[in-house]
């Protein structure tokens, strides 16, 4: 009699624990997925943490890895073509050596760019434009960089040529977005392509950018993307107030990441999305 009733407080203990177990861990976890979903989470390069920058496999690893963007750097051969490399040579990230702009389409896609970042990767090649499009566009969000466009006559027609073959060209739901650093093609690209949404790169020049300034980027750019350091509460609350968004870049820690959440900027791009997935989020 006394083995029954102690197995029935048994059972009824570990009902009660399944039950009430996962209440108390969602009240005080920090990571809940609500706020998480907040943050904008940029693959920067690609998952370039995790595979070689401005490769399919970057670009691939951020698609697994659920990221709202993948973000890459768009540069211009002698021969015309659009390719995604960062540096205006090629000597970093392949076997190559050499200006982009001095060598053609056909010479870059003879270089390895994977090797140089784990054996894992060897015979990566440099995509082009259009084959990134093509592989992921309605997949996942684009944010694409026009890297020194003042050396390349026409690559902003370029860029808008390929996303109207396409028929990406009215992203009215914010899944293309061009960027550079270079903020008078900002104004080019975005005549051309007057429904895509725009953003201007800032570095850290920019620290003390002006009211005056963030209104007339607000009338060709929705967003405002500044170099991490020179973030701050009040940078925040004055890019909002022209009704532009922040995407500040580039988090490689996971305590970069948590400072940026903190900051309560609208998207984080980074070379580890992990970061932004598992930053540790304080209860209001």
């Amino acid at each position: 009699m006394m083995k029954r009733i102690l197995s029935f407080f048994v059972a009824v203990v570990m009902v009660i624990t399944m039950f009430t177990v996962p209440t108390v861990s969602a009240q005080t976890n920090p990571n809940s997925k609500g706020d998480q979903q907040k943050m904008i989470n940029i693959a920067h390069r690609g998952a370039s943490g995790h595979a070689p920058e401005n490769t399919m496999a970057a670009f691939q690893k951020g698609f697994d890895m659920k990221v709202d963007y993948i973000e890459f750097d768009v540069h211009m051969t002698k021969d015309g073509e659009l390719v995604l490399m960062h540096d205006l040579t090629v000597d970093r990230t392949t076997n190559g050596h050499g200006y982009v702009s001095d060598l053609t389409l056909d010479e870059i896609k003879q270089f390895d760019a994977g090797s140089w970042f784990h054996e894992d990767f060897v015979g990566e090649k440099v995509p082009t434009f259009e084959e990134t499009l093509d592989v992921f566009r309605g997949k996942v969000g684009l944010l694409i960089e026009l890297k020194s466009p003042e050396r390349y006559p026409g690559m902003e027609e370029k860029v808008a040529e390929a996303l109207k073959e396409r028929k990406m060209d009215r992203s009215s739901n914010h899944k293309v977005i061009i960027q550079s650093f270079n903020h008078e093609s900002m104004k080019k690209s975005k005549e051309l392509l007057p429904h895509i949404p725009h953003g201007v790169l800032a570095g850290p020049s920019w620290a003390n950018v002006t009211d005056e300034q963030l209104e007339e980027f607000s009338t060709y750019a929705d967003y405002f993307n500044p170099n991490m350091t020179i973030v701050t509460p009040e940078l925040v609350s004055r890019i909002h107030a022209v009704g532009m968004k922040i995407f500040p870049y580039t988090s490689r820690t996971q305590e970069q990441a948590n400072r940026l959440f903190e900051l309560k900027v609208d998207g984080i791009i980074t070379d580890f999305p992990e970061h932004v997935y598992f930053h540790p989020v304080k209860n209001q």
